[in-house]
This record gives structure tokens, sequence and C-alpha cells, in this order.
């Protein structure tokens, strides 16, 4: 099993790009002398990657992909915008519920101009800080990208519902843990996937084959190694590079590229400390994947394969019993609705 986002897989995207986007399989030629003389596997591949590549290298590698926003979305985005007042709260709400829209909001405040010391993770503050003209601005700029066929917007409900879902719980787990920081923990949730609408959009048949993916997950077999084998690149690897052109921060990015790799994240005892934030991460997102039912949403499974082989290690660095989780399980979901 790879420890982590290989650079092979990561190249890949590049090497099936059509014509105007092989661009990133140059950018990534800084990004595979970056493997050589390393040692540690689980030495965050993706930190490395950031180091050589350029957010200029990045969107130009990812030209013209972009997540089309949730129809209804911006159709009360809109509406709001058309009031006399906007109400800024309003709009902040309904845009965290959006991953197109909230990746762009984000890769717009952590941009250059604004000059911000550190990168904003939280949609909230990075509303609070761009106010109601610039959002408004960015709503008009996302409904010209907004254009999808019926059919496009029926297959990909389930991704809008499970991100959803997934960022809520993600938020009530890190309030109920105390491990990581709730808002930052609701993006993680939002956009960990935000690579599987991009993969539908390129290949048609991306559906089945990660329903295929899911199906066959288990200790030798991650989720996305069966992507690899179809299509060479896959959702992990798409997230990765697309929350980079949003300016998210390096530990979120890394996130969104291990985020099923979790159990060799959590198997490697030999950078602990280096690694406890991604770690922090990985847990919260991994139980709210399980809660939530990821695996029979996206996967149409009956089973959990992948929290099956990753879920007592989670438990285990989180410090809770299975009867614990059980009941926090049960308590999340029917505060939910579930």
């Amino acid at each position: 099993m790879s420890a982590v986002l290989s650079p092979l897989e990561v190249q890949r995207l590049g090497d099936r790009a059509p014509p105007g986007r092989r661009s990133i399989s140059q950018a990534l030629h800084l990004s595979r002398r970056a493997q050589r003389g390393l040692k540690s596997p689980v030495l965050n591949e993706c930190a490395r990657m950031s180091q050589e590549l350029s957010a200029e290298q990045i969107q130009q590698a990812l030209q013209g992909i972009t997540i089309p926003p949730q129809p209804q979305i911006m159709v009360d985005l809109q509406f709001e915008q058309y009031m006399p007042d906007p109400d800024l709260e309003t709009i902040a709400k309904l845009i965290s519920q959006d991953p197109g829209l909230s990746g762009a909001l984000l890769k717009l405040v952590n941009s250059p101009h604004f000059g911000l010391s550190n990168k904003i993770g939280s949609i909230q503050r990075a509303v609070n800080l761009l106010g109601s003209r610039s959002i408004i601005n960015l709503i008009n700029a996302q409904s010209i990208k907004g254009e999808m066929s019926d059919e496009t917007i029926v297959t990909l409900n389930r991704f809008w519902d499970t991100a959803q879902d997934v960022a809520m719980t993600c938020l009530t787990l890190a309030k109920r843990t105390g491990v990581q920081a709730a808002d930052e923990a609701y993006t993680l949730g939002l956009f960990h996937d935000c690579g599987v609408p991009l993969m539908l959009k390129r290949f048609p048949d991306y559906m089945d084959v990660l329903v295929q993916a899911y199906a066959q997950a288990d200790e030798e077999t991650r989720v996305v190694d069966t992507e690899n084998r179809v299509f060479n690149t896959n959702h992990s690897v798409v997230g990765y590079f697309t929350a980079k052109s949003w300016r998210l921060p390096e530990h979120l990015t890394a996130a969104i590229a291990n985020h099923h790799n979790a159990l060799a994240v959590f198997r490697d005892e030999s950078a602990r400390n280096t690694q406890s934030q991604l770690k922090n991460l990985l847990a919260v997102l991994k139980m709210a994947e399980h809660i939530c039912a990821s695996y029979r949403v996206l996967g149409n499974q009956a089973v959990d394969h992948e929290w099956n082989v990753v879920g007592p290690l989670v438990l285990d660095y989180i410090g809770l019993s299975e009867y614990d989780f059980e009941n926090l399980k049960q308590n999340i979901r029917e505060l939910s609705g579930h």
C-alpha cells in the first residue's frame, strides 16, 4: 500500500489532461525532484509539493477547471443580492453550503491582493473580511460558470448532499472532541471530495467506478487505487490541486490529498509530532464520513469497508472507545435527522 499520495499519481493527472492543460506535468517536474533523498514516507508529500509548486503554476495547471455551483443555492444567493440591503450573514450561510462558491471565496481572500500573513480556512471569516460588494461580485462571476445539463445536476446531487452533511458533522465532532479548530474541520468536510465532480466532468462513467472503488476497499486496496487503475488519477489528487488553486492552508490541502490514505497516516509512528495536525483533521473527517454514511451515499455500499480498516486506529488516536463512539454517532445522527 502506498504510504502517501505518490508523485506518479499526481503526474498522471497532467498526463491525461486535455490540450491546454499539459502545464501540470511541467510544474510537477519540480515536485519529483523533491522526492529524492527523503526517508520518511509520511513526511507529507503534499507539503513537499507545496514548497515546489507556486500558486501561479497550480492555477495554470488547473485553468478552466471549476466545481459547478449548486443551482438552488445560486438562485437563493442571487435573490439576496437584489435585496435593498443584502444580509451578509445570510449570504455567508448560503455560501458555506456550497463547495464551489466556498472555494472561489477562499481563493480570493487568500490571494496576494489582500496580503494576509496567515491563510484563512474559515468561510465565515472570509466573508466578514471581504464585505458584501466583493461577495456579490464573486457570486456573479460564479453564476457565469454554472451552466450544467440536467443530467449532470442530478448526478451531482449526491456530491452536494454528502459534502454538506459531512461538513456539519465535522464541525460537531471538532467541538465535542476538541482536537481541531471547528471552522477548519467544517471547511475540510465541505471540500474533501471536491475532486469528485471534476472527475465526473472529465470521465462520464466516473460514478460507476467510484462505486466499484468503495466496494473493493480493504486493508490492501485504497478507494483511490481503483480510480488510479481505471483513470490514471483520482479524486484526491484532483481535489488537492483544486484546493491549492483556491489557496487553502497547507494542512487542509494535505488532508484532502490523504483522506483515502488515512490507514498509512495513522500507522506511521515516525513523525507523530509533525503529523499531529494532519492526523487531527483526518480523524475528524473519517469519523464524519462514517457517521454520514458516505460509503452508502457515494459508494452505494451496505458496509463501510474503509472504516472497518482504519476506524480502530482513528478511535485509538482520539481516545474514544467503540462504545463511546457508537453513542456519539447515534446522537449526531439524531441531531441531523439521519
